[in-house]
């Protein structure tokens, strides 16, 4: 049965809504989240309401800089992680709490049938980042490899692709027939829904199938979050402006 995985929706509700519709006109009812639900964008209960109904949800740096001091974050990055908390903690009510309960025992790793779901690396699920460019670090990408059972699957850095265990990284548009399964391990990174930064503005997740790997793009109004973000203080507008561009 087809899974779909997104990952970074980062409070863009608009995107969020967009990704959802497409998934339930494809007919998809499994669906699995690899973290940063929050974080950046003006719609963080919201999105979290949304999130708290998926198959599994992973915990994202974004997320837990929402319950904890954010670390190394930029300074617009942090503005929005205690802007975001207060937004949680706005309401004393149940609903408030049940978001505040989901987040803190959210996983960080998740193990199914072989596959892997991360939300930064398998070797540091919260925070490691594994660029593109990477591939051209090859001592870093085998120890990666090392410690990937079968496939891994990920996010964080919200720039889709497959990486090979001979270090190549093929990006969706190498890919029009989708990335069938093979023997050899890989790792996918599924994109962003919230804050895509492949120069692409449409939000992307993907579709796991029998026997191969599908990334999907949707259309959303991201004119319509950049307007909220531009209306909240504490939320950089580069944050905004950086949708139309996605990057």
């Amino acid at each position: 049965m087809t899974l779909a995985i997104l990952s970074d929706i980062h409070g863009n509700l608009e995107a969020l809504e967009a990704v959802l519709g497409d998934i339930e006109r494809r007919g998809i009812t499994r669906i699995g989240c690899l973290g940063d639900v929050i974080g950046y964008g003006p719609n963080p209960c919201e999105c979290l309401d949304r999130a708290r109904q998926f198959e599994f949800c992973l915990l994202g740096n974004h997320d837990q800089a929402a319950l904890f001091d954010p670390e190394g974050f930029s300074q617009n990055a942090e503005r929005a992680a205690f802007w975001t908390r207060q937004q949680l903690v706005a309401n004393e009510g149940p609903e408030s709490l049940a978001r505040i309960q989901f987040l803190a025992v959210l996983p960080r790793t998740l193990l199914v049938d072989g596959k892997t779901f991360v939300h930064g690396s398998v070797r540091a699920p919260l925070n490691e980042y594994v660029f593109p460019e990477d591939i051209y670090n090859e001592r870093k990408i085998q120890k990666i490899f090392a410690m990937i059972p079968r496939c891994c699957f990920q996010g964080h850095t919200h720039v889709p692709g497959v990486f090979t265990s001979d270090c190549r990284f093929l990006r969706p548009a190498d890919l029009v027939e989708g990335y069938h399964w093979t023997d050899e391990k890989f790792m996918v990174n599924v994109g962003s829904v919230g804050q895509p930064r492949d120069n692409d503005p449409r939000a992307c997740y993907l579709l796991i199938h029998d026997d191969r790997l599908e990334f999907v793009r949707v259309e959303y109004p991201w004119e319509r979050t950049r307007a909220k973000i531009h209306q909240i203080p504490e939320l950089d507008d580069l944050l905004g402006d950086r949708l139309e561009l996605g990057r």
